[in-house]
């Protein structure tokens, strides 16, 4: 849905639906490419589980070698399943930009965070940092919220339970909200960089670029192009 309403023309941006268009995109061309990516992370997934058993089965039989074998197996796994699931989410961003199927798409993701490494991590950086306090914020907001409504309701209430539920929901709604967030953060930062790599290609039918990032591009407003070709002529 970022994507498509970031390629959206200017005049159309918040009149267009988005998110259906979006929708329907991913189930009716990119749902083999969905099942393909999570069927990688399950298979990571399924052979990390079985080597946890046959971990257990080696501590029973205190096989110690064998335990630190399957533990440092079991850490490089790990390792592999986080890599994969970053790779993964990158990749579903450029399916959704470019169109491409999964492996051309993981590819492109690869080398698009190698090439722009220091503004990734900048961004990663700066995203935790927020993600940090949204949680603090809407955790507190809801339990602060929930108190005073159980202190107005029910006044004699022990609000020690309530106050778990409370965070418990707060933590739920603001993890559910902050990956939406990253999601769109992300798939904004990979829509520049696009831009920025075919910025001669775009040029003179920009008009889906957000006016803020025109300067940052060295673009010129449509409407101004226009007007300075009508004077010209």
């Amino acid at each position: 849905a970022a994507a498509a309403w970031f390629f959206t023309p200017n005049s159309e941006k918040g009149r267009r639906g988005s998110t259906r268009q979006a929708v329907w995109w991913a189930v009716r061309y990119h749902l083999g490419s969905l099942a393909f990516g999570s069927f990688i992370i399950a298979v990571v997934a399924f052979i990390r589980y079985c080597l946890l058993y046959l971990q257990k089965q080696a501590e029973a039989q205190k096989n110690r070698v064998m335990v630190m074998i399957l533990r440092i197996t079991r850490c490089c796994l790990w390792c592999l399943e986080n890599f994969l699931k970053f790779i993964n989410k990158n990749a579903y961003i450029q399916i959704a930009i470019n169109g491409h199927n999964f492996c051309t798409a993981a590819k492109k993701a690869f080398f698009l965070i190698l090439n722009n490494a220091l503004r990734f991590g900048a961004v990663a950086l700066l995203g935790s940092v927020i993600n940090f306090v949204g949680y603090v914020f809407i955790i507190a907001a809801t339990v602060g919220l929930g108190y005073l409504y159980l202190l107005g309701m029910h006044p004699e209430a022990l609000p020690i339970f309530p106050i778990i539920s409370y965070v418990v929901c707060g933590y739920v709604v603001s993890r559910l909200t902050l990956n939406v967030f990253g999601l769109a953060v992300s798939t904004f930062q990979q829509c520049f960089l696009l831009c920025e790599e075919e910025k001669d290609k775009i040029e003179g039918h920009h008009d889906f670029v957000p006016t803020q990032m025109l300067r940052i591009l060295q673009l010129k407003p449509i409407e101004n192009q226009n007007t300075a070709d009508l004077e010209k002529e």
